[in-house]
């Protein structure tokens, strides 16, 4: 069994397996080689998830029509949603990877993230029953379920909207360096606004390194207000 700090997890989750193998599986990337990974799990958690939002959301707003419930629902279960939410209470920081992955930024690729939340739904599924799963999600969620309606912007989209409602010139993004091997590059980038302080960040991609430092600045910007 793989080294990972169960309860810790398990304390995000508020829910303690019975089964940590099939806690340790969706946890497991395939990159790893071993014989199982989360990608089962992930397709009966992309199920489980979607319907307790939709369950949720048929008795949080008995007055909407299908069309708003639909809006709604696309909304809290679209990836980047989930990447929002795993980021948000750590859950990307236990995942399972090869070295090379990890070297690559595995921990902070959005689409891994997304689909290991999923995983994680699909095992408390299975562990504990859809009341368990049923109660994690509505946890982690949290307000968002009657908040959202529309899923969480791409940063570098959202940056340039702040900057052009302010008549800025648009973010500047410049490669400052390219290094480590090709199989797990690690991109430097700079991120320029006009009047503010200049980010630089690091990621396995020049895009992944660009969303993060524009992700950055949009918190940095939002405080400057």
């Amino acid at each position: 069994m793989a080294h990972v700090d169960f309860e810790k997890i398990e304390g995000i989750l508020g829910y303690k397996f019975k089964d940590r193998h099939l806690l340790e599986r969706a946890l497991t990337h395939s990159s790893t080689g071993e014989e199982y990974s989360y990608q089962r799990l992930e397709f009966l958690g992309d199920r489980v998830v979607g319907l307790v939002i939709a369950q949720a959301l048929f008795e949080k707003f008995r007055q909407e029509n299908e069309g708003g419930l639909a809006k709604r629902h696309t909304a809290l279960v679209q990836g980047a949603t989930l990447t929002v939410i795993g980021q948000a209470h750590g859950l990307n920081e236990f995942i399972i990877f090869s070295n090379a992955e990890k070297e690559a930024g595995g921990h902070q690729n959005e689409n891994i993230i997304s689909d290991v939340v999923e995983s994680l739904l699909g095992a408390l599924f299975i562990d504990g029953g859809y009341e368990v799963v049923r109660d994690v999600i509505l946890r982690l969620w949290g307000d968002n379920i009657e908040t959202l309606v529309k899923a969480p912007q791409d940063p570098k989209t959202e940056l340039q909207e702040w900057v052009q409602a302010r008549g800025l010139p648009l973010p500047v993004y410049q490669i400052v360096s390219r290094d480590g091997p090709d199989h797990a590059p690690v991109f430097t980038i700079s991120l320029t606004v006009q009047g503010f302080e200049p980010i630089h960040q690091e990621g396995a991609s020049r895009r992944a390194a660009e969303k993060t430092a524009a992700r950055k600045m949009v918190k940095m910007l939002k405080k400057e207000k």
